[in-house]
């Protein structure tokens, strides 16, 4: 009956602190999100013909090829005004890299590249952060059509790292597996003590 007892008192004591760790988690994913993407940034954004395998193959080897040059850029680079001067004077460059990656790929695809500040995105929920749709300042690569889903990552500051077409970081994965395990480590506990494991 003690046990009972003593079973019915922690999990008592567990559903009370579950909801302070899970706010205090809340906030601080909310305050890391928040710290993503800063005001004065400049965006990559690259669409793909259509949504074929090899449309959208074509697509990251483009996206591979233009983040490893413009990231070579700007990486000594903290000043937006001179990131913009640099990526403007060096766009016939970036369609070079488009132009040469279409070739290697033996895609005849056309494609269009420019540079603005009124370049559309679509919102994005990237873990408990809404990106709102709206323009925003970038670099936009059409491929083909550009009918196809769509890749973009903030190229300066250099934050191509994240993957905000799926809307989880590269590390994600990996905290999600570890959340779980720990999970499975108190369930387990619990069971043990209870004597049904």
């Amino acid at each position: 009956m003690k046990k009972l007892w003593a079973a019915v008192g922690l999990l008592f004591l567990l559903l009370s602190i579950i909801p302070v760790v899970s706010a205090a988690k809340e906030l601080q994913h909310k305050e890391l999100d928040y710290q993503v993407i800063p005001d004065e940034a400049i965006r990559l954004r690259i669409l793909a013909n259509s949504d074929s395998e090899k449309d959208q193959d074509i697509k990251h080897t483009v996206r591979d090829e233009v983040n490893k040059v413009i990231t070579e850029w700007v990486k000594d680079i903290e000043d937006i005004e001179e990131a913009r001067a640099l990526i403007n004077d060096r766009l016939p460059e970036l369609e070079e890299v488009v132009s040469d990656t279409l070739t290697k790929e033996n895609s005849d695809q056309d494609f269009e590249l420019e540079y603005g500040e009124n370049i559309s995105f679509p919102a994005k929920l990237y873990g408990n952060y809404l990106y709102p749709a709206g323009e925003y300042e970038a670099i936009l690569v059409t491929l083909g059509e550009g009918s196809g889903a769509n890749w973009w990552c903030v190229l300066f500051p250099p934050l191509c790292f994240l993957d905000f077409f799926n809307g989880t970081s590269v590390a994600s994965e990996d905290t999600a597996e570890a959340e779980e395990d720990e999970e499975v480590k108190v369930e387990f506990f619990l069971f043990k003590w209870l004597g049904l494991s």
